[in-house]
């Protein structure tokens, strides 16, 4: 779990899932000489996929950010590896499939493939959901076993993946839950574990407002982002 030589201060971004803008926003809002983590899903869901994953990897090659994997680009990572009837289900129901296209899509599967799991700093971590609490591995879906088990072996560990309001704590303050919901018209966050400080943008518009969802599915899915 190490990471290249780095800055004084860092500032770990929560899911953008294809808010461009808001991106872009924040990362003009935040000091030029510190270094990003994008903290995984960057794909899906908002309305500029493409765009945002553009953003984020110039980000990577000019040295200002690192982009860690979600469990959104691994499931489009392994979708694009296999060529079964499973496969095309995912494909069919991918976001970022449907805007890019097959070709496009492909021509990012070395990079997304090669996105790390974790970056660690001086007595913090981030990962995009957390430690599996048998192996203490990465898992790119947990969720409530790891808030409940993790014993603060890696010191604070910021995590995105489940969005909520605000930046906030769990496991005792030793874990710090950055993602604040920018494709449900939440905000887009980005948390420095130096100073504990956190900075925001507005996302983009719900992406299930720009649907042809039901009003029941809408207020279902806007409880679930509340949640």
């Amino acid at each position: 779990m190490s990471s290249p030589s780095a800055p004084a201060r860092h500032w770990v971004i929560g899911d953008v899932h294809g808010c461009a803008e808001a991106l872009q926003q924040l990362v003009k809002e935040l000091p030029s000489g510190d270094r990003l983590v994008l903290c995984g899903d960057v794909i899906n869901r908002g309305p500029q996929i493409e765009r945002s994953m553009e953003l984020a990897w110039a980000l990577v090659c000019s040295g200002r950010a690192v982009w860690l994997q979600g469990n959104h680009e691994a499931d489009l990572v392994k979708a694009l590896g296999r060529g079964d009837w499973q496969a095309e289900q995912t494909l069919a129901g991918c976001d970022t499939y449907r805007q890019l296209g097959d070709r496009s899509c492909r021509l990012w599967l070395d990079r997304l493939a090669s996105l790390p799991l974790t970056y660690a700093g001086d007595g913090w971590v981030a990962t995009h959901a957390g430690f599996d609490p048998t192996t203490w591995e990465p898992s790119l879906t947990v969720r409530m076993p790891f808030w409940e088990a993790y014993d603060g072996r890696f010191g604070d560990v910021i995590v995105a993946h489940t969005p909520g309001h605000g930046v906030r704590r769990q496991a005792r303050g030793r874990i710090v839950l950055i993602d604040t919901g920018a494709c449900y018209g939440g905000l887009l966050s980005a948390y420095c574990p130096e100073t504990g400080c956190s900075r925001s943008v507005p996302g983009a518009r719900p992406w299930f407002m720009r649907t042809g969802l039901g009003n029941e599915t809408r207020d279902a899915l806007r409880q679930v982002c509340r949640s």
